[in-house]
């Protein structure tokens, strides 16, 4: 029997005071967000948040910030709420613990930075013996450049689904998501 948790990573209002922040994909994600929380809530998916902190730059990352926080269109109360300090969400968090104590196998990853913190964590529940559904429609992330040539949106979610999909896990849209539940 497969036994599932929603991970929603670093939706938080860090980003809201990082000079890439951009709100062009900010409308899609939150609607995106929302729908696949509050399905996952009606089914009995324990929704876990993950936050990003990074005390020693003493920016929007920091706890003295006030930024570690979740973003103001999310209104669910999670089942539980760890604390990470590098890109995904096992290591040193205590979440696979408490998975593994809650007979999860499967994990639903969704979150913001789709390339960065969302793809690793996929990653690593992966090795770590975990059933990984990708739901690239419910990340955000922001244009990247390197050496010169930019990658926006568009490309850095088709290249995360392209790397993850058959591998690392099954990336599926909300509807998708939710009718397999």
């Amino acid at each position: 029997m497969t036994r599932t948790a929603l991970i929603n990573i670093d939706t938080q209002l860090s980003f809201l005071h990082r000079e890439f922040w951009q709100e062009e994909h900010l409308p899609a994600f939150c609607d995106a967000m929302t729908t696949l929380i509050t399905g996952c809530a009606s089914r009995g998916v324990p929704v876990v948040d993950i936050f990003h902190v990074n005390d020693t730059s003493g920016g929007p990352f920091s706890l003295a910030s006030g930024y570690v926080a979740p973003m103001a269109f999310l209104t669910h109360q999670p089942a539980v709420t760890f604390y990470k300090h590098v890109h995904n969400a096992f290591t040193d968090t205590g979440l696979d613990y408490w998975l593994r104590a809650r007979d999860i196998n499967h994990v639903i990853i969704c979150g913001m930075r789709t390339e960065q913190c969302c793809e690793t964590t996929a990653r690593v529940a992966s090795d770590l013996g975990y059933q990984v559904t990708f739901v690239s429609e419910a990340t955000l992330t922001f244009p990247m450049t390197h050496k010169g040539i930019t990658l926006d949106c568009a490309m850095l979610r088709h290249r995360t689904e392209t790397v993850l999909e058959g591998r690392f896990a099954t990336v599926k849209t909300v509807s998708e998501t939710l009718e397999s539940i």
